[in-house]
């Protein structure tokens, strides 16, 4: 098992690498080199740097991704094709993607752009609260083995 991050804009990374610090669970970090930084890591966290580019990171994670991993996105698209893997995918306000939902998220995110491409205005996402990263923490940790 691993974690894998589509780490870009990740507000709970952080939270990811204390929970699986010390389990042996390895961390793998995906960000587009306009995000290059040289934090460093505990040694169990590595980062994968791709090129600029649309879906670059989530070609990289859709190679890196197996069979019970856990992959950190909240790109519906890149949910989608990580289901087909049979891993768990985690949004990072705390819920799971399933496979029985994943078409009707589609769909609405599709219908949404349509909108906004039609002059509407359609909401956009909340701003991630404290109880959010606690739901994360918590679907994270029922994944993990040892917690």
């Amino acid at each position: 098992m691993k974690v894998i991050v589509d780490a870009d804009a990740c507000p709970v990374t952080n939270i990811i690498i204390e929970e699986t610090e010390g389990i042996a669970i390895p961390v793998t970090l995906v960000k587009n080199y306009n995000h290059f930084s040289m934090e460093t890591y505990p040694d169990h966290v590595t980062v994968t740097y791709v090129d600029d580019g649309a879906d670059e990171a989530d070609y990289r994670i859709v190679q890196l991704v197996g069979s019970e991993d856990i992959v950190v996105t909240q790109d519906y698209g890149l949910a989608s094709l990580c289901l087909q893997k049979d891993c768990h995918v985690l949004h990072h306000k705390g819920f799971r993607y399933r496979k029985e939902k994943i078409d009707q998220m589609l769909q609405e995110r599709h219908m949404s752009a349509k909108m906004r491409k039609a002059g509407k205005r359609t909401k956009g996402p909340k701003k991630l609260t404290n109880e959010d990263k606690d739901s994360f923490r918590n679907a994270l940790r029922k994944l993990l083995p040892y917690h």
